[in-house]
């Protein structure tokens, strides 16, 4: 993650995106994104501000450099929570999990449709291994 080729999936993704609820439909706009410096641009940074989403995203140096050159004009600085941000680390961690199959790392499949299976099968072979380890 965090290559020039994923920023501009970060629209198409988040527009399919549903979070369920408990009851109704699920909701289109989560409560915030989390991202690194690759999803920093002001296009994904005003997509999230004008669907009302907050954004976890640090601010890249240069874009910072920036803004602070432009002075008041540059607008304010982004807001980060970098606590909220820490908890990104568990998702790196499941997608680093996902990449030692050799078949997800290096995207041998071409079709969506057998990718999506290949990481269905990694991530329950993945959450199996785990309900081994912690069931007594």
């Amino acid at each position: 993650m965090g290559q020039a080729a994923d920023s501009p999936w970060f629209v198409p993704v988040l527009a399919r995106l549903r979070v369920p609820g408990r009851v109704g439909r699920p909701r289109t706009r989560p409560g915030a994104v989390v991202g690194d410096t690759a999803y920093s641009s002001r296009a994904n940074q005003a997509y999230l501000r004008g669907r009302g989403i907050r954004a976890v995203i640090p601010e890249k140096a240069d874009q910072a450099a920036h803004r602070k050159r432009k002075g008041r004009r540059g607008g304010r600085p982004v807001r980060h929570d970098a606590d909220l941000s820490k908890e990104r680390n568990t998702v790196e961690r499941l997608i680093n999990k996902l990449k030692d199959w050799r078949g997800i790392a290096t995207r041998y499949d071409k079709t969506p449709g057998s990718y999506l299976a290949g990481l269905q099968l990694r991530a329950s072979m993945i959450w199996i291994k785990e309900l081994a380890r912690t069931t007594p």
